[in-house]
């Protein structure tokens, strides 16, 4: 098989990215309809990531936000977004680049995606690609760590990290 000298991964893994954003525009523009909610999982250490310091601190690697019923100042720019959450009755700002986020679910409408984690070569400061692949699955594979429900955390205080969120508790079920 010939090198893919296209680099067919990173248009693809672009374009999925690109859904996040626009799914985002449309949820700016005229709030979340019907029973949509979306999970945001993002690595908390990416470059670009601004959140407060206590929440880094309670997720050191990945957390993952919902956007549902209490979210403010929700602003897409082309490479990242912000908004306002409460996390234990406290509203804290978020900017998130899109190339830190990790996964992406709808799971009113069984929709998710996952994405590289680009890694940084602490040697010589390049990424590196994590080894997982991007791909649209269906939202009922694990797509969320570290959760952070509706914004809020759970208050235990204790480090989340890597905890696996299965997305079918949050399904209606089909009679």
């Amino acid at each position: 098989m010939s090198e893919d000298l296209m680099d067919y991964q990173s248009l693809v893994e672009r374009a999925m990215r690109s859904v996040v954003r626009e799914a985002l525009l449309q949820v700016g523009k005229d709030g979340l309809p019907g029973d949509h909610h979306l999970y945001i999982t993002f690595r908390t250490e990416a470059p670009g990531v601004e959140i407060a310091s206590r929440l880094a601190a309670q997720y050191p690697e990945e957390m993952t936000i919902v956007l549902q019923h209490q979210f403010w100042g929700l602003e897409i720019g082309d490479e990242a977004f912000e908004i306002t959450l409460s996390f234990s009755g406290r509203n804290e700002r978020l900017l998130i680049p899109f190339d830190a986020i990790t996964g992406f679910a709808d799971p009113s409408v069984n929709f998710g995606l996952q994405f590289k984690a680009a890694v940084i070569d602490e040697d010589d400061g390049t990424e590196a690609d994590d080894g997982a692949s991007g791909r649209a699955e269906d939202a009922g594979d694990p797509a969320a760590a570290g959760e952070a429900a509706d914004g809020a955390d759970d208050g235990a205080g204790a480090p989340k990290t890597g905890e696996v969120v299965a997305l079918d508790a949050f399904r209606k079920k089909k009679t």
